[in-house]
């Protein structure tokens, strides 16, 4: 579990690469976890971030890691919005596909 404010945004900006290489394999099992995890780290970095601050070291990296997230995001969204379309088209009934 992380100690400091900095490693919540290390174990996001690890979390989202895990999400990245499943969505880069096409595990959307994989990537819905690992989206749980970002989503629990980000409320438990929101918590922590009330009572502590980053040091002054920590803000640069910061930034770097929220660059790399923001990236990350970014293709993951590229990758998966095809599988989100199809989906869509699944649950509205759409054409004459059928779940099974």
């Amino acid at each position: 579990m992380p100690q400091m404010l900095i490693d919540y945004y290390k174990a996001i900006e690890d979390s989202s690469t895990r999400m990245l290489e499943a969505a880069r394999v096409k595990d959307l099992e994989s990537v819905m976890r690992y989206e749980g995890v970002c989503a629990v780290l980000i409320e438990q970095l929101r918590y922590r971030s009330r009572e502590e601050e980053l040091r002054p070291e920590e803000r640069s990296e910061k930034a770097r890691i929220m660059q790399r997230i923001l990236r990350n995001d970014a293709e993951i969204r590229h990758l998966t919005e095809p599988w989100l379309t199809h989906l869509e088209e699944i649950m509205d009934g759409g054409g004459k596909r059928v779940l099974h």
